[in-house]
């Protein structure tokens, strides 16, 4: 293929990747089902990740939860079984490797394939840098970036077996947009958010289109954390509103699901992501053509 050709197939396959970006975006997408569905939620004891483990238990999904308070795990449990689903729970603390490894191998075995995995997880610590304590900001990275890698790595094998999975990132705005006195969680949540671009990437590359990934950028949530936390990023969310716009995201298999929703940035980050894959095939091809030209270039003799 020459260079002018090249150049063309290049042109045309980057606008075809828009253009199919924006129809997907603009056109609403068919829900999978879920039922039957193994969804492992982590921080599921209160919060977003008590009403997760709701909507999947109202969606007929068998259920793990972990969490490290055993108290709101059992109350969790206890209505998620209301609503029917089969509930299994674990005490973990998602700070440590161990602990988590020795859980996945425990459910692996005695319950099953994890087939939906939902990180959700987190902790937070709103002070300057300064003033942050050494053990608060690496209990931040253990279970708010550290954690989401152990418990990929224990079940992303049999989701690769199967070509069949689902992993969700709980991120947060401040993943992709700083604000003052959190250096310490917005760098946590910035490479939570790097994780999951670059397992989507490393996935799609391996050919495993049927693993999906998600991953959740909501603005501050009313879920206890923080009192009075900064409105910076917006106003504060309640627990419901999130949680729908993360199953839509879910169930549609929406890479990036941000809360609220705000144009502006949305659209571009969208359809960046969804033709991210289509546009890279092409331009390392055109590289390589790119490359050929150049190795093909005669050489000046010396004499």
């Amino acid at each position: 293929m020459n260079l002018a050709l090249g150049l063309l197939v290049f042109l045309g396959t980057l606008l075809y990747a828009y253009a199919e970006a924006l129809v997907k975006l603009l056109l609403p997408a068919k829900r999978k089902a879920v039922r039957g569905e193994l969804v492992l939620v982590t921080g599921a004891a209160r919060g977003l990740g008590r009403a997760t483990a709701r909507e999947f238990a109202r969606r007929q999904s068998r259920l793990v939860l972990w969490d490290l308070e055993a108290h709101g795990l059992k109350e969790t449990a206890a209505e998620c079984e209301g609503l029917g689903a089969t509930v299994h729970t674990f005490v973990v603390d998602c700070s440590k490797r161990e602990e988590i490894y020795s859980a996945a191998e425990k459910v692996k075995k005695d319950i099953g394939d994890v087939s939906i995995l939902v990180n959700n997880a987190g902790v937070i610590t709103a002070a300057d840098l300064l003033s942050t304590q050494d053990h608060q900001v690496e209990k931040m990275f253990e279970v708010n970036i550290l954690a989401h890698i152990w418990t990929t790595r224990a079940f992303l094998p049999t989701m690769m077996k199967n070509n069949h999975g689902h992993i969700v990132t709980v991120a947060s705005a401040a993943g992709q947009f700083v604000t003052s006195f959190m250096v310490a969680y917005c760098s946590s949540k910035f490479a939570a958010v790097g994780f999951h671009k670059a397992l989507t990437d490393e996935l799609s590359s391996l050919g495993k289109d049927g693993i999906k990934t998600t991953c959740l950028c909501p603005v501050f949530i009313n879920t206890g954390f923080v009192k009075n936390p900064t409105l910076r990023l917006g106003k504060i969310l309640e627990v419901d509103e999130v949680v729908k716009a993360l199953m839509e995201g879910i169930l549609t298999n929406q890479k990036m699901v941000f809360v609220p929703p705000q144009l502006s940035f949305h659209f571009i980050i969208a359809v960046n992501d969804t033709q991210h894959q289509t546009v890279k095939k092409t331009t390392l091809a055109f590289q390589g053509i790119l490359g050929q030209q150049k190795r093909a270039k005669p050489q000046r003799s010396g004499s």
